[in-house]
């Protein structure tokens, strides 16, 4: 037996096994404590809201997710590619973080403008007051322009690899929301209100992050000329794809706001926001995956290996948590409450979609981060026609329809994105060898 765990030891992977076996345990069980306080949350805003202010808060986060999509644009992707070469050096560091910002504050507006009053126009469909739509309106205004911001300050922190610090600050976030919640909640069951105490929340978030990072980047550097047309090319590339996503990433919620009664609104708010314990692997990937796939300098054959086991281990991840979902359905429909009782297809439906969706997002950010961004001519036009097919076989006039449909289309992006990156591999692995011929 000793002789055994000796040649463990003395394995090769043994110490990075040990390595990430570490990484994952702290930060998935900071991760599972933030996100439970987060699940507490949403649960605690579906139980107390009544039908009508839910489906109102459920339009508020809609938009706001695809106000922070389209501000974005790309422009994070650009920052973690650009990091992932200079993030050693504060000053070339700083230089992008800076020009990464002031590229962000100009989308963030141009966001604004084009979804405040979209959201105003269903809020009205969905008969709120003139008084409820604006006072909604603004309410999300702050967690949209901190969220748009803290995501830079994020960057650098990400590619550091400082997980412990961030992960104390995500968990003090959610524990400083799930109290703001409990204490205005109860007295003002609205959903404005419900809205504004996630923007007080990432207020302090970017505080504590600002402070992390400012000590490894100089956030006084003027922003850089070179820096910003290779942001802007890259998303300008990304661009039609962040307003494609706007449009399908929450496809359910658009047509049942635009087609459907405040009550199917409520019911698909109330099971898409289960979706959030699949965040908790969207976090951990993010944090801990991307930024090392961003920063890996070894040969195509090495990073094809990474890829593939990479897209393995979300596949066996989101099998499990269908799965899950699928047997203990009746649980999870009894915690949201008495409104939403006897939905059990709809929700393994809808975390069957959102799982999908979720890798292939996961697969985009892995290729976005070494500046690998698929033609928009095509693979927008290829969405766009799944969608219509989608809707033409299935049909969009039930929840459960509008969910199957929302799995068609997830799968086509997730396969996309795939064979993408295995395309840019390839070529990668073509150039190398050329390259060796004619040394």
């Amino acid at each position: 037996m000793r002789e055994f765990v000796q040649r463990v030891n003395a394995h090769p992977n043994y110490s990075k096994a040990l390595e990430w076996g570490k990484l994952i345990t702290v930060t998935g069980s900071a991760q599972v404590a933030a996100q439970a306080l987060g699940f507490a949350s949403a649960i605690l805003v579906i139980r107390m809201l009544p039908t009508q202010e839910y489906a109102l808060y459920t339009l508020a986060n809609t938009m706001l997710a695809n106000m922070l999509v389209l501000a974005d644009s790309g422009i994070g992707s650009g920052i973690m590619a650009e990091g992932g070469k200079v993030w050693q050096d504060p000053q070339k560091m700083g230089a992008v973080l800076v020009t990464g910002l002031s590229l962000r504050k100009k989308f963030a507006m141009l966001s604004l403008l084009i979804f405040l009053p979209a959201l105003l126009y269903l809020l009205r469909h969905h008969n709120a007051s003139w008084l409820m739509s604006v006072m909604i309106c603004l309410s999300i205004i702050p967690t949209f322009t901190a969220g748009s911001i803290g995501s830079v300050y994020e960057a650098l922190p990400r590619l550091r690899q400082d997980i412990f610090p961030l992960q104390k600050i995500q968990l003090s976030t959610a524990s400083g929301r799930f109290i703001l919640l409990i204490l205005s909640i109860f007295a003002l069951p609205m959903a404005f209100i419900a809205c504004f105490v996630s923007g007080l929340a990432q207020i302090w978030t970017n505080r504590q992050l600002y402070k992390l990072s400012s000590p490894f980047a100089n956030y006084q550097a003027k922003p850089n000329a070179e820096i910003k047309k290779r942001l802007l090319a890259l998303s300008a590339r990304i661009f039609p794809e962040a307003v494609y996503i706007c449009l399908s990433g929450q496809i359910t919620i658009w047509l049942i706001s635009l087609f459907g009664s405040t009550q199917a609104l409520a019911s698909a708010g109330a099971l898409t926001r289960l979706s959030m314990v699949v965040n908790l692997f969207t976090i951990l990937f993010g944090a801990l995956v991307v930024p090392r796939f961003a920063r890996m300098t070894v040969s195509s054959i090495v990073l094809l290996k990474r890829y593939i086991q990479i897209q393995l281990g979300m596949l066996f991840f989101a099998t499990l948590l269908i799965v899950m979902v699928w047997i203990f359905s009746d649980l999870i429909l009894a915690i949201l409450g008495h409104k939403y009782e006897g939905l059990n297809t709809e929700v393994v439906l809808m975390i069957t979609g959102s799982s999908i969706y979720v890798i292939g997002q996961a697969t985009f950010a892995l290729c976005a981060s070494r500046g690998w961004v698929i033609n928009p001519a095509i693979s927008i036009p290829v969405s766009i026609m799944t969608i219509a097919l989608s809707a033409f076989c299935i049909g969009i006039s039930s929840l459960k329809d509008i969910f199957l449909m929302n799995i068609c289309v997830a799968a086509v992006y997730l396969l996309m994105n795939v064979a993408y990156g295995f395309v840019k591999i390839i070529k990668t692995r073509n150039t190398e060898e050329r390259q060796a011929l004619h040394k």
